[in-house]
């Protein structure tokens, strides 16, 4: 459903929200194009031996001719490639996979590699006067990878056109379904599939990485990535490079997309060095809405040159009730946002982010631990007393990669509580833990008790006296660490955690160290509403996003608050330890 309201005024003409060199104009108001690339002798040769129909020579728009341009721009001191990777990210329908095909077309049989000559002023192809001149890999290995087949098949079909009637006569290109081969063999297109293990040790040439957004750790997209980057980095020449193609991701699905862009923009914000990303992408402003006047401006302007796209069609698409608005917002808009009922978004989460902070033997901390045996995830945060720092001490989650109870001599995976314990010792021995929480969860040992009693009991007996704060003070069930969620007044206690803690990040004054897991969870969680407010939980029971990171920060965050206006806290002598005094109200 689209955003409601009155009619309000919009701009005559909407200014896309513009990544990366190819929409970005000089001062003389033009496009700025590389100074030196291989591209201008791509585009000769494409227009060639491609074509977008029979008789029809290949015609990229000139949106593509610059992404052409700075995909091939070379570094004329070192011959080297400006960029080893590179991301598209643009809207449904835009033509990611035709124009993925092209390149996969020049670095099977065209001119991928700098000859080390430049053109003349008269060069017979037509490649301007002082830019590079190519040739073609002398033993080419191109892959379109996906996490499925059905995703290769989008590319991998449209070879059987794209070749003129010269260029498989010149090349001797033989197109199968799912390989496409040239000069009697040596040189191939072929599509793989989630087996990084069949993956490792190939020296591809060239990668194209079909719909990124759909890799996740679930379906091995994240270990194919790493196994094709892999590949990639051993080149014999040093050149072999990744195109990604993709839509906008859904945040805290912890995609290939969402971690690229993230390196990305870590780059950007200059906390790292540069990863050698080309990120392009065209995306919606930020003030756009989902309403009948924004629309038409709003895809007129994040289209670019696919002029191909019926703007009307889309609208109505946008505006149909079925279709959820944060659907339509990464599909149309091509723009990252969160699900309509996410507690938290990535943006606001990553603006809290230090990572030049961290904790060092001594502090002073409270840990919150949720616990469970196998469906969900076992986590363990802490967070510093004196400035309020979230830390991930410990996340346990059954892998991915884990037999699935048909398999033959299935095994079920359970949390290794000795691992967990471990973690706990080492906490207690390099900090100051003054309150240390556990929520047990609900799952049973073999003998039917819950799966965590005996340690928390254990815990509480070796800790207990070390503690500034108690889990449960008085009646029959008193203990230092044993903090049950599924009672109704620590339910009401973390309910209203979860509201302080959300008001924390947009109001930045919560600190976290950017662990990748916890945000993960972080972004999972849902807002949830039970009797005392909104709450946290998963999206629904059976998910395989976990949130449990995010329950031990609100939690964490929670027993610093309780800790700090504790009369045992608030009467310690001054200057004991690193904490400070700070009663929160």
């Amino acid at each position: 459903m689209a955003d409601q309201g009155t009619v309000e005024e919009v701009p005559d003409k909407v200014e896309p929200y513009v990544i990366g060199p190819t929409w970005t104009r000089g001062e003389d108001g033009l496009f700025v194009r590389p100074a030196f690339t291989l591209g201008w002798h791509v585009l000769v040769w494409t227009s060639k031996y491609l074509q977008l129909a029979r008789g029809r020579p290949w015609r990229y728009t000139n949106e593509q001719v610059r992404l052409v341009l700075w995909w091939y721009a070379i570094d004329p001191d070192t011959g080297e490639f400006l960029y080893r990777d590179a991301v598209l990210q643009r809207l449904k329908g835009w033509g990611k996979d035709p124009f993925g095909s092209t390149l996969c077309a020049v670095e099977f049989v065209g001119p991928s590699r700098w000859s080390g000559q430049v053109a003349g002023p008269d060069d017979e192809d037509g490649v301007p006067e002082g830019q590079p001149i190519g040739v073609p890999h002398p033993a080419p290995w191109v892959q379109v990878a996906a996490v499925s087949k059905d995703q290769t098949r989008n590319t991998m079909i449209l070879f059987q056109s794209l070749f003129t009637p010269a260029a498989v006569a010149e090349y001797g290109i033989d197109v199968g379904k799912e390989i496409v081969y040239a000069h009697k063999g040596t040189a191939r297109i072929e599509a793989v599939t989630s087996s990084p293990r069949a993956l490792e040790g190939g020296r591809t040439t060239f990668t194209l990485l079909n719909e990124t957004h759909h890799w996740i750790e679930a379906n091995q997209g994240h270990e194919m990535a790493a196994t094709i980057e892999r590949n990639a980095t051993k080149s014999a020449d040093g050149a072999a490079r990744t195109f990604a193609i993709t839509n906008a991701f859904e945040p805290g699905e912890d995609s290939v997309a969402e971690q690229t862009r993230d390196a990305y923009e870590a780059f950007e914000a200059g906390r790292t060095e540069d990863p050698g990303i080309l990120y392009d992408s065209l995306e919606a402003p930020p003030e756009a809405k989902l309403t009948k006047e924004w629309i038409p401006k709003v895809l007129e302007a994040v289209r670019g040159d696919s002029v191909w796209l019926n703007i009307s069609r889309i609208m109505k698409s946008i505006l149909d009730v079925r279709n959820p608005p944060s659907r339509s917002q990464r599909f149309w808009y091509n723009r990252v946002v969160a699900a309509e009922d996410s507690w938290m978004a990535r943006y606001e989460w990553d603006a809290c982010k230090r990572e030049d902070l961290a904790l060092a033997d001594g502090d002073e901390i409270v840990v919150f631990f949720d616990g469970s045996k196998s469906d969900d995830a076992t986590g363990l945060a802490a967070c510093r007393m004196s400035d309020g720092l979230v830390v991930t001490l410990g996340v346990w989650q059954k892998p991915a990669n884990w037999p699935s109870p048909s398999s033959p001599g299935y095994v079920p995976w359970s949390v290794p509580r000795d691992d967990v314990d471990g973690v706990v010792e080492n906490t207690f021995a390099r900090y100051r833990v003054l309150a240390f929480f556990a929520d047990p969860g609900s799952g049973e040992d073999d003998d039917g008790e819950l799966y965590w009693d005996a340690y928390l009991d254990r815990w509480g007996q070796t800790y207990g006296k070390k503690l500034l704060m108690r889990a449960v003070t008085a009646g029959p069930k008193q203990h230092a660490v044993r903090w049950d969620m599924r009672n109704n007044q620590n339910q009401e206690q973390f309910t209203d955690a979860v509201k302080r803690t959300h008001k924390d990040v947009l109001e930045r004054t919560l600190l976290h160290d950017g662990n990748r897991t916890m945000r993960s969870h972080v972004i999972n969680a849902r807002r949830r509403t039970n009797r005392w407010g909104v709450t946290i939980g998963k999206e629904h029971r059976e998910s395989a996003r976990k949130i449990d990171l995010a329950v031990c920060m609100i939690g964490a965050r929670m027993l610093r608050r309780l800790v700090l206006n504790s009369p045992k806290h608030a009467s310690r002598p001054k200057g004991r330890g690193r904490g400070r005094v700070v009663v929160l109200r």
